[in-house]
């Protein structure tokens, strides 16, 4: 499908609308996590999944619930535990002795977007089940096969206090989510208004704003968004630079152990999209770049003793990729 440019902007400031209406539905419930909401918004318009680190008690749940009240789409939580088993999450075959026939029986993965809490505490089987159906979007139950619910969006929590007992995810693994994000704690005048708005009500009703039709109908105007060469040719460079054999002489390469794969250019390029349809533009402009570089990089770039010791974050070395190549 192809547009030209009055009709990529006129579809735009009229797909925005039920965008900018979802984003005043969740915050009814959701007090600031802008950048939070706008990232786990991303990720279901991307086709990926989002991997959220964060302390517990921010509301990542009820984050992740919300959006799914108003999507309209069915919704099921997973808590991770070291005793859990992949048939805990995919399903298992169970046996029916009125017929003497064993039948399928789905488990929670079966739903349009599911929380993985604390994925790091599961063993690598389970974690490993878990990522395979993010891959090919179905599972196997016995000797069937059944594709999972479409859209189909995971997002997975990680707390960044407690290590003992986890089974942290390698890198490999990483890589499939399309973004992490750091959630952090809200600053006073919005802990303030949580507290006001959880003793009015408990729970507080949204409306449905999206349907199924509505999230494909966004997906194709998103790619619609023109992306010049020249910015292609930058999101590559900064991440080629992160890889051996393209670093220079860079300040920062003596900190990188790996960088990060192609994956990453595809998920930038895909995600900076986004980025100009929520500001209201059909192109893509270097600061779409830069906005989504950090979600996407940051658990793709993995860093060396050298950069531990010197307490610099992934974070601080993305800054400095991005001051060192050329914006065009």
């Amino acid at each position: 499908m192809s547009f030209d440019n009055d009709q990529i902007d006129e579809k735009i400031k009229t797909a925005q609308l039920p965008f900018l209406r979802c984003m005043e539905e969740i915050g009814k419930r959701i007090v600031g996590q802008k950048n939070i909401l706008e990232g786990i918004l991303m990720g279901i318009l991307a086709g990926g999944h989002v991997l959220l680190e964060g302390v517990p008690g921010l509301a990542k749940t009820l984050t992740v619930k919300t959006i799914a009240d108003v999507f309209n789409a069915s919704f099921k939580r997973i808590q991770f535990t070291p005793d859990l088993l992949p048939a805990d999450i995919i399903g298992t075959m169970v046996y029916r002795p009125q017929t003497g026939e064993f039948i399928p029986k789905k488990g929670p993965l079966f739903a349009n977007i599911v929380l993985a809490d604390e994925i790091n505490r599961a063993p690598a089987k389970v974690q490993s089940a878990l990522l395979e159906a993010m891959q090919e979007k179905q599972v196997t139950i016995g000797e069937n096969t059944f594709p999972l619910s479409r859209p189909f969006f995971v997002l997975a929590t990680q707390n960044p206090i407690e290590q003992e007992g986890t089974y942290p995810l390698p890198e490999a693994q990483l890589d499939r989510f399309i973004l992490k994000l750091t959630i952090k704690y809200p600053d006073f005048a919005e802990e303030v208004e949580i507290i006001k708005r959880i003793g009015v009500e408990n729970y507080i009703p949204v409306n449905r704003i999206m349907e199924n039709d509505s999230i494909n109908h966004l997906k194709n105007i998103i790619d619609s968004i023109k992306v010049d060469e020249r910015i292609i040719e930058y999101i590559v460079a900064l991440v080629a630079i992160s890889r051996e054999q393209e670093r220079s002489k860079a300040s920062f390469v003596r900190y990188i152990e790996y960088g990060a794969s192609p994956r990453a250019s595809i998920y930038i390029y895909r995600c900076a999209k986004i980025h100009a349809f929520l500001n209201g533009r059909g192109f893509v402009i270097p600061e779409d770049i830069k906005a989504v570089a950090f979600p996407v990089l940051r658990h793709r770039i993995i860093l060396n003793y050298e950069a531990e010791s010197e307490g610099l974050s992934t974070d601080d070395v993305i800054s400095e990729i991005l001051g060192f190549v050329n914006v065009p």
